[in-house]
């Protein structure tokens, strides 16, 4: 199972780390490597979380997401992507844009930096919403129960994430945003892109998330009406995948604004900036359907708490490195962090449950053996 996998995540590691010993030597080699494992450490939540949506897809659709979803993440976030933002910031077509990109890598560098407030803002409200839906949420299983059976009451109002994010977005616009942090250590009030940015990253959140979400209901619906004898929901369930595919896709891109950002601590080439985040993205695609298929999230059943609470905790370094510098590893630790303690938790509640049923076992066999 770990090989069929992972085999494509293999093979896409060996043909990136040839091509970067081609393009610059052993150098290139090892700044490849390196930027695979960060992608790896500060997506590993984006993992479980896209588990928890893609075990709801058919196969097919789970195959979709690792070929076109992997192109889209390879290619247009780790590659397109920071073209796009140099295109979008210096106004210079997309060709003038990656020849920039190619032959001036120090002011690629400057134009990618110097747009990370408008970055930060979109994601950190996309993030933002993830979290404050989910912990709204009243769930059956809840990992820290004195917080999360008050805040479930609390989600009972309506509208209240969307509520909590805009004034989240209007104390980031107001603060971190009047001095956001720029190129060579300088400093401009962004706080009207701040706004700008963030309230588009809300209703991308909104539009998606929504459309995925209504097309899901109405596939339950139709296949509890096909229990019940009446009509098949075979077209509903491509448009339910398809808006849920379109989901994942934005989450991703979400998750990897940092990673891309991040990239710029380690090497301002392009080229290596995709090859080595594409490894890693290959990697945390893999992952995503290695949980599925194991049935992780079943058997730890607060891994999913605990990459929604990363989720929240990326949300906030987000907005705050509008402002301030944070070190990507502190990002990466963070959410590595808070996994693993929810998978301790899991591992533990396992562990009381087979013990609580070997002891209701034994004594109904000693109430058995009674006369």
């Amino acid at each position: 199972m770990l090989l069929k996998t992972f085999r494509w995540s293999f093979a896409v590691t060996a043909l990136g780390l040839a091509l970067g010993v081609w393009y610059g030597g052993w150098t290139a080699f090892g700044v490849i490597a390196i930027l695979a494992v960060l992608e790896i450490s500060l997506s590993f939540d984006n993992a479980v979380v896209n588990a928890g949506i893609l075990k709801k897809m058919s196969a097919f659709w789970q195959k979709i997401f690792l070929t076109v979803g992997v192109l889209i993440a390879v290619f247009g976030m780790r590659l397109a992507f920071p073209v796009v933002i140099v295109a979008v910031t210096a106004k210079k077509n997309p060709i003038d844009a990656v020849n920039l990109a190619l032959t001036d890598k120090d002011r690629y560098e400057q134009l990618v930096t110097d747009a990370h407030p408008a970055i930060a803002a979109f994601g950190g409200m996309f993030l933002l919403m993830i979290f404050l839906d989910f912990i709204f949420e009243d769930r059956d299983i809840k990992w820290l129960g004195w917080l999360e059976r008050p805040l479930a009451r609390l989600g009972k109002v309506d509208m209240l994430s969307v509520c909590l994010a805009l004034i989240v977005l209007l104390i980031t616009s107001f603060t971190f945003a009047t001095h956001a942090h720029q190129h060579g250590g300088a400093h401009a009030d962004k706080a009207q892109t701040v706004l700008v940015s963030g309230i588009a990253g809300l209703i991308t959140y909104m539009v998606v998330g929504g459309l995925s979400g209504f097309f899901e209901d109405r596939l339950e619906a139709e296949e509890e009406r096909e229990r019940e004898g009446e009509r098949p929901a075979v077209v509903l369930a491509g448009q339910a995948a398809f808006f849920m595919f379109l989901y994942l896709e934005v989450l991703d891109a979400s998750f990897s604004f940092d990673g891309v950002i991040g990239a710029f601590a380690i090497t301002n080439d392009i080229v290596l900036m995709a090859l080595g985040l594409g490894i890693g993205a290959m990697y945390v695609r893999s992952l995503t359907v290695y949980l599925v298929r194991q049935g992780t999230l079943d058997d730890y059943v607060y891994l999913e708490h605990g990459a929604h609470y990363a989720i929240g905790a990326l949300a906030v370094i987000l907005m705050v490195t509008i402002q301030y510098q944070i070190n990507e590893v502190i990002t990466g630790l963070v959410g590595v962090l808070l996994i693993g303690w929810s998978f301790w938790s899991s591992v533990r509640r396992n562990r009381a449950l087979g013990e609580a049923g070997e002891t209701a076992e034994a004594e109904d066999a000693d109430a058995a053996r009674v006369p």
